[in-house]
C-alpha cells in the first residue's frame, strides 16, 4: 500500500481540510492511504475520522519565526524515520519552503497547494508573502483550487508551467442535493419552521467577515421580521460576533450551531445563503449551497469559478452598505427550489471524478520516485 503525507496544519472543518477529506473518502484505500502532519494538539475536527479510515496523524512544532532550527530539525528527523513517504502534499504555504528542501533530500516529491488569494494585512502577512515566494521555484508540482489562487501564490505566468494544475475543490454532489424531507426535519429540530432563514457556513475568522454579515442581518430584520440567521462554524472570532449581535439587539435571532460534519443537512434548512468573505481561494461552500438550490449572495472578490451558471449567484460589492445587501437578500429569494447535483457534476465539481484523478497522480508519482 502506498502512503501519501499531507501537511495540513489544522484538522478543523474548513476549506483545505474539506478538500483533502472528500478525496480521502473516495480513494481506494487498499491501494492508497493518507497520513497527516498537523500543528500540536489537533485532535479535533476530522481527527477521529482519519483514524477510522486508517490514516495516521503526526504533530509537528508550529513555526513561529523563533523556532527555525527546531522546526527544520523536526522535519529532518521525521523524514529520516519515515522513508515510506515518497509523495509530500503541502497545504501550509507559509512554511512550505522550510520543508520542501528536506523532503527532496529524503527522496520525496513535494506538491505545494494554494487554497487562498491573500495572507491578509500587517507585518505577519508581509513575512508570509516573502516566505512563500520561492515555492514556485522549489515545488515539484504546484496545485491551486482556482485560477486566482494559482496566480496569487505562483505568479501571473504560472499557466505556462507544465507542473501546474488547477484542482477544483469537489463535493459529493448528491449529498448536497435539495432534500425537502431533510429540510423539514432540520427546521423542526431547530424550531424555525415558520422562519425566513439566512445561512452561512464557514469558520469564524476575520476573513469570513461575520461582523458585516450580522450587520446585514440586522437590516434584514427590518424587512422580514421573521428572519433567522443560521451560522454553521466555529473559530477565534466567535466571541466578537456574539458581542456584536448583542450590541445590535439581534442575538436571540441568531443560531450559533458551531462546527458540524453534516453541513449538507443545514443547507436544506436555509432560504438564502450569504457569503461576504474578504477573500477566498475558491469558496467551496458557495458551490455546496448552489447544489442545494440556494440563491447565494456573495462578495465580488469570490473567484468566478464558484458560479455554476444557473442564476443562483448574485455578487455584491464589499463597498456596498448593509442595507443594500439586505435588500438583495429579499430580492433573490425563490420559493420554488430545486437541487442542482447534476449541474455540479457537469461543472467538474464531483468528488468521485476528482478522487480518481488524484489517486492516479499520487500512484504515478510514488512509482516514479521508487524507480
Amino acid at each position: 500500500m502506498i502512503r501519501v503525507l499531507h501537511y495540513i496544519g489544522l484538522l478543523q472543518f474548513g476549506g483545505s481540510q474539506s478538500f483533502v477529506m472528500e478525496i480521502y473518502r473516495k480513494i481506494d484505500r487498499e491501494k492508497l492511504q493518507f497520513d497527516f502532519v498537523t500543528f500540536p494538539n489537533e485532535k479535533s475536527g476530522y481527527y477521529q475520522e482519519i483514524i477510522q479510515l486508517g490514516g495516521k496523524v503526526f504533530e509537528s512544532p508550529q513555526f513561529n519565526g523563533k523556532n527555525y532550527f527546531e522546526f527544520r530539525k523536526w522535519w529532518k528527523k521525521f523524514f529520516s524515520s519515515h522513508p515510506e513517504y515518497k509523495v509530500f502534499h503541502i497545504h501550509v504555504r507559509s512554511v512550505a519552503v522550510l520543508c520542501i528542501g528536506i523532503a527532496h533530500r529524503y527522496g520525496c516529491y513535494a506538491i505545494a497547494h494554494s487554497h487562498s488569494t491573500s495572507n491578509g494585512r500587517g507585518m505577519i502577512a508581509i513575512v508570509k508573502n516573502v516566505m512563500q515566494f520561492s515555492i514556485r521555484y522549489q515545488a515539484d508540482y504546484m496545485f491551486a483550487c482556482s485560477k486566482e489562487a494559482g496566480e496569487w501564490l505562483y505568479g501571473k505566468n504560472i499557466n505556462k508551467k507544465k507542473n501546474y494544475r488547477i484542482i477544483p475543490n469537489a463535493i459529493d454532489s448528491l449529498k448536497f442535493d435539495f432534500d425537502p424531507i431533510k429540510r423539514n426535519q432540520i427546521r423542526k429540530e431547530l424550531n424555525i419552521e415558520d422562519k425566513f432563514v439566512v445561512g452561512h457556513v464557514g469558520r469564524m475568522s476575520a476573513v469570513k467577515n461575520h461582523e458585516f454579515l450580522v450587520e446585514v442581518f440586522a437590516e434584514l430584520i427590518k424587512r422580514r421580521n421573521n428572519a433567522i440567521l443560521l451560522l454553521v462554524g466555529d473559530g477565534d472570532t466567535k466571541k466578537v460576533v456574539e458581542k456584536k449581535c448583542k450590541q445590535l439587539e439581534i442575538y436571540k435571532k441568531v443560531i450559533f450551531l458551531g462546527s458540524k460534519s453534516n453541513t449538507q443537512d443545514y443547507y436544506q434548512a436555509m432560504d438564502v445563503f450569504v457569503f461576504p468573505s474578504l477573500w477566498e481561494g475558491l469558496g467551496i461552500v458557495a458551490i455546496e449551497a448552489q447544489t442545494a438550490g440556494l440563491p447565494c449572495i456573495v462578495s465580488n472578490v469570490i473567484p468566478k469559478e464558484i458560479d455554476l451558471g444557473i442564476g443562483l449567484v448574485h455578487r455584491m460589492s464589499l463597498d456596498s452598505d448593509a442595507k443594500a445587501w439586505a435588500d438583495r437578500i429579499v430580492e433573490v429569494f425563490i420559493s420554488n427550489r430545486h437541487g442542482q447535483a447534476e449541474v455540479a457534476k457537469k461543472m467538474n465539481y464531483d468528488v468521485k471524478n476528482n478522487a480518481k484523478k488524484m489517486q492516479e497522480f499520487y500512484l504515478r508519482m510514488d512509482k516514479k520516485m521508487r524507480i
